[in-house]
């Protein structure tokens, strides 16, 4: 079974289930998220905000694929690009964070591990990128993947509560835990490195 994780463009947009084609639960504030899908422009404004972080920021989450068929993704951000995370009772989240915002795995491929190659993924992504955690709000009561991830399961890929609320805990994944995949991407950057640089064998004439 080949498994990929892509970065998130808007040429795979597509790729990620329609309803989340759609939601701008996390990318808009409560007043403008309502007044965009009334006015039906939410799949346009979700656009805009993937272009706009993309250019200012970078890569913002993955989709994931198992033999080529698109099965789930991962959506990431500064917490300066996410305005509904504000309007959480335990917010804000730490200044040294990057926020995860919502990730879904296609129920056939639920119970693969695929959730904690997908946060494993992240971790290299941030890691590389100078950040020290990655920090969630989680839903203490769902069960199900929604817009707001079940706390059970980001406690079950490693995170952390760091502030208790009954209905919306924030937890975090402190990146220092994740050293030996950063000791992975080190030792493969130094072979590949090595290999590039390594001096033509001389032959003789």
């Amino acid at each position: 079974m080949g498994r990929r994780l892509v970065p998130l463009t808007l040429d795979n947009l597509p790729d990620i289930p329609n309803r989340c084609q759609s939601c701008v639960f996390w990318e808009l504030d409560p007043v403008r998220g309502q007044a965009a899908v009334k006015a039906g422009t939410a799949s346009v404004e979700k656009e805009a905000w993937i272009s706009a972080v993309l250019l200012d920021w970078g890569s913002c989450g993955r989709v994931v694929y198992v033999d080529d068929v698109p099965v789930g993704f991962v959506l990431y951000a500064p917490p300066a690009y996410v305005p509904r995370s504000t309007a959480f009772p335990t917010s804000p989240v730490s200044p040294d964070a990057v926020q995860l915002m919502t990730s879904f795995i296609m129920p056939g491929y639920q119970g693969q591990g695929l959730g904690r190659v997908m946060v494993q993924t992240v971790a290299k992504d941030l890691l590389r990128r100078g950040f020290k955690a990655i920090e969630a709000f989680g839903d203490a009561h769902a069960k199900e993947a929604a817009c707001v991830l079940p706390a059970d399961h980001l406690l079950a890929v490693g995170f952390k509560t760091v502030r208790q609320h009954p209905a919306y805990p924030r937890l975090r994944l402190e990146l220092r835990t994740t050293l030996s995949w950063k000791e992975d991407v080190e030792m493969a950057l130094d072979r590949l490195l090595g290999a590039v640089q390594k001096e033509p064998a001389l032959r003789p004439l």
